[in-house]
């Protein structure tokens, strides 16, 4: 009996090795069968192994846990050739990246198997022939990163590849491809960019939005209708006139206008014994002319209390009229004079512009 269970695991056991090694041999088959097309002159491929049981092992070849094959990516590797239909054997790839070679013939419609495919690069190449409506299968791919631009394509845009809602980058530019272009399912998304450079129909304007008509208003309603629109309008008027006064009212109140003393050399204007600082040395002193340092208020301005550098305590009087001749002169007399009468501070003046 111990003999017999033996037999029968031992059995079992080379009954999945020829399992696992047919499922490899086929994806590496597969893969040899696209070698066997190719012109690789830097030798890209060299690692391409047909004797191996699987080829997980090769570069450029990515697996996932169960050694199936998941990525090809042999992007920009100046190859030349054809592809083939057995690449379509490779079931659980997600991602074939054969972009910028120098690939011709047409693109197998076995490539509609790949049914896990997520990403399938197939641009700058000189790929010739229809794109296979067998993509539409592909119902996984999100960018069309099925990219087919700047082939040799011709034909018409397969209806079903708008059927593939998964897309989020389309582009078919720079082929040969006719016809209209689809604007029902995912492909509505696109922009004309991912259809430019080939002979295709534009698709037609969208059609403008429906105007809805307006229900005009009953003649029996006419009188209440009126008095609605006057008791309205008296609303807004009464709301207006508050606003219209107080515009009135900005528009006669004096405005502030500032102005800076012009040089000491200037003959109309004599300082006497002041002494000239800048403004931005008073800004500093009066806390930016705060309203919290005001001392009182003059018939020419402000006057600010104000800490100089040096810690002296001054005051500040900022002229605040139009500039003309006689009021400058005016001004300048007063703070003089204060100057003068008061020893124990200083006056400043200020006359920002």
């Amino acid at each position: 009996m111990m003999e017999w269970l033996i037999s029968v695991c031992l059995l079992l056991i080379l009954v999945l090795d020829l399992v696992f090694r047919v499922a490899g041999n086929k994806e590496g088959d597969a893969l040899n069968a696209l070698k066997n097309n190719l012109a690789d002159p830097n030798n890209v491929l060299q690692s391409w192994n047909p004797t191996l049981v699987n080829p997980c092992t090769w570069l450029h070849v990515t697996c996932n846990s169960e050694n199936s094959v998941t990525r090809v990516d042999l992007g920009n590797a100046n190859l030349s050739g054809h592809l083939v239909p057995q690449l379509g054997q490779l079931l659980d790839l997600q991602n074939l990246e054969l972009y910028s070679n120098n690939i011709s013939g047409i693109i197998p419609e076995d490539l509609g198997n790949l049914t896990n495919l997520v990403s399938l690069d197939l641009y700058l190449n000189t790929l010739t022939g229809h794109i296979p409506s067998t993509l539409g299968k592909l119902q996984k791919l999100r960018f069309l990163t099925e990219r087919l631009n700047n082939n040799t394509l011709t034909g018409q845009i397969p209806m079903p590849l708008t059927t593939i809602m998964s897309l989020q980058v389309l582009d078919l530019s720079n082929n040969k491809l006719e016809g209209d272009i689809p604007v029902n399912g995912s492909f509505s998304l696109f922009t004309p960019n991912s259809f430019a450079n080939n002979r295709l129909n534009n698709p037609p304007p969208a059609p403008l939005p429906p105007i809805t008509p307006t229900a005009p208003i009953p003649s029996g309603n006419s009188a209440t209708g009126a008095t609605a629109g006057g008791v309205a309008a008296g609303i807004a008027l009464l709301f207006a006139a508050p606003a219209i006064v107080l515009a009135w009212w900005l528009k006669k109140k004096p405005q502030d206008h500032f102005f800076d003393v012009p040089a000491e050399e200037d003959p109309e204007v004599h300082l006497g014994q002041l002494k000239r600082f800048s403004l931005r040395e008073l800004q500093v002193a009066t806390d930016n002319f705060s309203n919290k340092n005001i001392l009182g208020r003059g018939g020419f301005g402000k006057v600010y209390k104000g800490r100089l550098a040096d810690g002296s305590l001054v005051a500040v009087k900022r002229l605040r009229q139009e500039r003309t001749l006689g009021g400058e002169l005016q001004f300048q007399t007063e703070v003089e004079m204060t100057s003068v009468a008061v020893k124990t501070s200083s006056w400043l003046l200020h006359d920002p512009y």
